[in-house]
């Protein structure tokens, strides 16, 4: 199984010794220039040589293992839960007897697999888990764009109730179209039904927060507490649906059909002319039963 790619250990060994020489003729110049005051300048050029020198190794390997560290980066929690167990395991196994390590090794895995509560959090801090190596088989299979081949960096990640939210930083060369473009992909690899992402600060176009969604939380039926509190002995009321009209066109209403219940006679009276529409017309013309113009008050 590779465990680092063959063109990040050449990225690697290149920015090594990019960072070699730069800190050596740096630090060489700063510390020869400041050795210069105590020091005879050829001493003082020797001097800052060797701690020019001492400083570039420590960075050419620093850059060289940091697809290492990286690479226990990515590892951090479950190294540090292996190593949590396995310490843990052995001094149970030390300060007790066999009786009681059983008894304590019963609790521990019998309870949060006995209660569901307890057990639904452990399966969702797990899946957080799973879904950081997801992603990052994703950046690592067809997302990377730049030419170095330098993966996002990968922050925590948090359950949600419906899945898990995940912090990215991103590298140059990507940008939240690129993953936006992508979602199909990240959501089968993350066997997850959606994948949203969004930018998490405005500030920062680097900074995205991916969502992905396994179940939908708007699907469960919830039982409405409404019908406690109606009493048993309440009476039930008959209602007959009323018709609705449908496909309404106002030319085909005819003119009797269309005089309003209490409208005034001289109203009613008027015939339907322009298809309906000189009732309405006629009646901004028409006088009240007072006598008043209806025109001043429209």
């Amino acid at each position: 199984m590779t465990v680092l790619e063959t063109k990040v250990h050449r990225a690697s060994e290149r920015n090594a010794k990019i960072a070699f020489w730069l800190c050596l003729f740096v630090v060489g110049v700063l510390t020869s220039a400041i050795a210069s005051d105590y020091l005879h300048p050829i001493l003082a050029l020797f001097f800052g040589a060797a701690i020019g020198v001492v400083v570039g190794g420590v960075a050419y390997v620093l850059v060289r293992i940091w697809p290492a560290i990286r690479l226990l980066w990515w590892w951090t929690p479950e190294i540090l839960l292996a190593s949590g167990a396995l310490w843990g395991f052995v001094t149970l196994s030390r300060h007790t007897d066999l009786w009681l390590r059983l008894v304590v090794i019963g609790v521990v895995v019998g309870v949060p697999a006995a209660v569901p509560a307890i057990r639904s959090r452990i399966v969702a801090m797990a899946w957080c888990l799973i879904v950081r190596h997801r992603l990052r088989l994703c950046f690592a299979q067809f997302i990377t764009a730049n030419r170095a081949g330098s993966l996002p960096l990968i922050f925590w990640a948090v359950p949600t109730l419906v899945g898990e939210r995940v912090w990215v930083l991103l590298r140059p060369g990507l940008s939240l179209t690129d993953l936006q473009a992508r979602l199909d992909k990240i959501a089968v690899a993350c066997w997850a039904s959606t994948v949203t992402v969004e930018r998490a600060n405005d500030s920062n176009a680097a900074y995205v927060r991916i969502d992905v969604k396994r179940r939908d939380a708007l699907v469960d039926t919830i039982a409405s507490p409404l019908v406690d509190a109606v009493e048993p002995g309440t009476p039930t009321v008959q209602r007959v649906p009323a018709r609705v009209p449908t496909a309404l066109d106002l030319p085909d209403v005819p003119a009797a059909a269309a005089a309003a219940e209490g409208q005034p006679a001289r109203l009613r009276s008027v015939p339907a002319q322009n298809g309906g529409r000189s009732a309405a017309a006629s009646s901004t013309a028409a006088a009240n039963d007072k006598g008043d113009d209806v025109d001043d008050w429209i």
